[in-house]
């Protein structure tokens, strides 16, 4: 009995150190979307290291190259040094673009760039480091987190 009190204890402990560290990362959670359509041309984007997301809201002449998700609040702004998950693979923000946010908050737009670049080449770019992005599907989930630093 005293080895199934001890075992008991120990999931408990397991179980609060989990739903402390889920809460914790809610906190450092920027912005949270979920893919619900994929334009034909995303692929050839991907290949060349650009997603380009936009909420339901998009103008029809970009469904084709866009990946549409739900749109939901910016809890605050997107910064270098950030962490964007792609269905949980990390992927460091480098530079932010001028407009950036005020695209991710106001529509949902996000143009992600795995380019490695610490200067963006364009106003509402967001640049990641260069390492080939993953595939997307409708389903993935994309996560923006506060960095570490």
């Amino acid at each position: 009995t005293h080895q199934l009190q001890a075992l008991s204890s120990l999931v408990w402990q397991v179980f609060i150190w989990r739903l402390w560290e889920g809460n914790m990362s809610d906190d450092k959670l920027k912005y949270e979307m979920k893919v619900t359509s994929i334009g034909p041309l995303v692929k050839e984007f991907v290949d060349a290291g650009i997603l380009v997301f936009f909420g339901p809201e998009i103008p029809e002449e970009l469904v084709e190259f866009s990946i549409v998700h739900e749109h939901g609040p910016l809890r605050s702004e997107v910064a270098p040094g950030d962490l964007i998950l792609i269905d949980d693979e990390p992927f460091e923000v480098l530079a932010v673009g001028e407009v950036a946010n005020k695209n991710l908050a106001n529509l949902g737009h996000l143009i992600l760039k795995a380019n490695g670049r610490t200067e963006p080449e364009l106003p509402g770019d967001v640049c990641v480091e260069a390492k080939p992005l993953p595939p997307v599907k409708v389903g993935t989930v994309v996560k923006i987190l506060e960095g570490d630093s």
